[in-house]
Order: C-alpha cells, then sequence, then structure tokens
C-alpha cells in the first residue's frame, strides 16, 4: 500500500503543469534533492546462534523497514542532445520496526542507513518531437556505484526474555533506474524535478560481513539477501548554461487592406441643396463603407461660404438653413442607400468652420459642402 501510494504521488507530480518552454541543457549543472525512502522487507540469516529465537544452525527471519528519507548532491553535464552524466553523493536512513519469522515472538526497534556514491547516466526526452510543447522534460537513467550499508544497533526482545543485537558496516556493489520529469520555473536555467529511483544491492556483498549478539553470550554472523529501495523525490536542480535559442524568424505577413475612409466629402451648387450626380456617387461610397467598417454613428455636418442670396445678418441666419438643408439631403440619399436614419446624426454649420479661409463674401465651391462622418 505504501509503495502504491508514493507511486501515485509521483505520477501526479509529474502531471502537473508549469509555465515556460523546456530545457535541454548544454555544460555544467548541479541538483539537489531529498524524499521518501521505502526499503522492502529484507531476508536475515543469523549463522552460529544458540539463544532464544536463534536455535543452532542458524535461523531466519526478515527485517520489516518502515518510515525513511534519502537525500543526495549531484554535479553533472548536458551534451546538448538529451544526454546527461553526472556523479552524485547518496544518503539513505530507515527506520526498522519488526522481525518476524523468528521461533519465539519478540518485539524490535532499530535502523539502518547507506552512504556511498554513483555515476549516472540520463537521457531527457524532447516532447517537442511529439508534438508536445510543454514547459516540462521527462527523463530516464540508469547508475553504479558503491554503497556503505550501516546497521545501527537492531535490538529485538523475546517474550521469553532474551534478546539479540544486530549491527555492523559493509560496502559494496549498488545499481539504481531512475524514472522523472523537470519542469521550468520560468527562470534561466533553474529547474524543479520530480524523480522515482530503485536502488538495489546484491547481498553476495554482504555475505557474514554484519554481526548479531545474543543474551548468554550468544553471537554470531549474520548475511543478508538483495536488498531493494524505492524512493521518491523531489529535487532543485540549475544549470549554468542555458542561453536561449535564437527566435525563429518573424513571419512574413502581407500588408493588410486599405480600410475605407471615414470622412467622405460632398460638395454644392450656389445657393444650392440639391445632389448632384457626383454628390450621389459619393454618398454612396460613404454608404457602402458604413457596413464594411465598424460603425455605430454617421455624423452629416452642412457648410456654406460667406457669400449669401441675403446680405446682411439676414444672410447669416439664410446661411445656416442652407447647411441644414443640405445635410438634410445628404441624410435622404444616405437612407435611400440603405443606411438607417436611426443611425444619422445631422448638423448644419452655416458659414463656420470653413475649409478654405476666404474674404468676406466670397464664393468659394470648397467651402459649400456636407462632411460625412463614420463613427
Amino acid at each position: 500500500m505504501r509503495l502504491r501510494t508514493a507511486l501515485l504521488a509521483t505520477t501526479l507530480m509529474a502531471a502537473a503543469p508549469a509555465a515556460a518552454s523546456a530545457t535541454t541543457i548544454t555544460g555544467p549543472y548541479v541538483n539537489v534533492a531529498g524524499g521518501y525512502n521505502l526499503v522492502q522487507n529484507q531476508h536475515a540469516h543469523l549463522n552460529g546462534a544458540n539463544a532464544a529465537g536463534a536455535p543452532p544452525g542458524g535461523t531466519s527471519s526478515q527485517l520489516r523497514h518502515n518510515t525513511g528519507f534519502t537525500g543526495f548532491g549531484a554535479f553533472g553535464w548536458g551534451f546538448g542532445n538529451g544526454l546527461r552524466a553526472e556523479v552524485e553523493g547518496v544518503y539513505n536512513y530507515s527506520n526498522i520496526d519488526h522481525r518476524p519469522g523468528t521461533s519465539v515472538p519478540g518485539h524490535t526497534r532499530g535502523s539502518d542507513q547507506s552512504y556511498g556514491g554513483f555515476v549516472n547516466v540520463l537521457y531527457d526526452i524532447d516532447l517537442k518531437q511529439f508534438g508536445i510543447d510543454a514547459p516540462v522534460t521527462p527523463f530516464v537513467g540508469v547508475g553504479a556505484g558503491y554503497l556503505w550499508q550501516h546497521y545501527n544497533p537492531i535490538d529485538t526482545h523475546y517474550a521469553n526474555g532474551s534478546h539479540t543485537r544486530i549491527g555492523g558496516t559493509n560496502g559494496g556493489f549498488a545499481y539504481q533506474g531512475i524514472v522523472g520529469a523537470a519542469y521550468d520555473t520560468g527562470i534561466p536555467g533553474f529547474q524543479v524535478t520530480t524523480e522515482y529511483r530503485m536502488i538495489g544491492q546484491p547481498g553476495s556483498f554482504m555475505d557474514g560481513a554484519f554481526h548479531y549478539s545474543g543474551s548468554k553470550g550468544t553471537g554470531g554472523n549474520v548475511n543478508f539477501d538483495h536488498r531493494f529501495n524505492h524512493q521518491f523525490i523531489l529535487g532543485l536542480r540549475y544549470a549554468f548554461d542555458t542561453a536561449p535559442p535564437p527566435p525563429p524568424p518573424a513571419p512574413v505577413v502581407a500588408a493588410p487592406a486599405p480600410l475605407p475612409a471615414r470622412s467622405y466629402l460632398v460638395f454644392f451648387d450656389w445657393d444650392k441643396s440639391v445632389l448632384t450626380a457626383r454628390a450621389r456617387q459619393i454618398v454612396a461610397e460613404a454608404a457602402q463603407a458604413s457596413t464594411h467598417v465598424q460603425t455605430t454613428r454617421i455624423e452629416v455636418n452642412g457648410y456654406t461660404d460667406n457669400s449669401a442670396a441675403h446680405p446682411g445678418p439676414r444672410g447669416e441666419k439664410y446661411n445656416l438653413g442652407l447647411s441644414l438643408r443640405r445635410a438634410d439631403s445628404v441624410k435622404a440619399e444616405l437612407i435611400r442607400d440603405g443606411v438607417p436614419a436611426s443611425a444619422i446624426d445631422v448638423h448644419g454649420y452655416g458659414e463656420a468652420h470653413p475649409l478654405v479661409p476666404t474674404g468676406p463674401n466670397t464664393r468659394e465651391p470648397q467651402n459649400r459642402r456636407v462632411e460625412i462622418i463614420l463613427h
């Protein structure tokens, strides 16, 4: 159950999203990590025992491990093609809380630890080759090295009052398999890693290297079988050479088609508000443009020059009315061209705001106009 739970936790961490682009390491990097260390039950054979729990000729039992932890630091080199090589130092610790299989029931308490180093070869899997652009880089690896195994005093007190104590230190060959993923943090070169590791250490390297002692002066050697550690690890990694690749060339984008104009001028004959053929053509263009650009309101502003059919103050008032009649003519034409009347605002400004400045009482064709503005 503990193994299944830890495997599920590592799987969930490996599936978690992150925000950045996956990194392929080129050059040196360092890595520190720690996590949960789960050791499988280990078989022990006690030779030469003759006390309770260890009859003459020896006895076999198991050491059941409980909680534990692991920690390591590594220095490595990435070759830029996914391959990495590293050396690491390792420390493992595990509590031991039971020793089933003895001939007399008893209570066991103790711990063990291992320390040493590995040389690892790993391969980063570039997800882009599978069409996945994600800020995570899965990796796999194998390692070989040397671990010293030390059993802190493991005491077993039996129901008949006897006890045994197992201890000793010995080193031997060890190997490991690694599956993990690295997550970019957005900080250049800095990644968070999650890993599952299985460490194995053959029992033949530990035969007779450990000892036990018991009540009434008994004692002897202890042989252990193959040892397996299952580890679930969270770490931090920093790569020193992480210059980002050059950005891809910018795509060539065709120039957008010019947008229709938003302002149109319609000109009138002197003292007239009737649209000429050319004026109707311009109004039609404005009506058509209002359907091709985002238009919420059409402003129609009428103007006159400063000449008048009726001179004096009466002429200014006359021109104001003339400018409004010109604007109304344009509005009517826009409506005939399909523009909703509710979208059109009409204004008459008379002689104000001339397009071409002139002297008084001057007939200027460009000032006799209506301006259509699309908003």
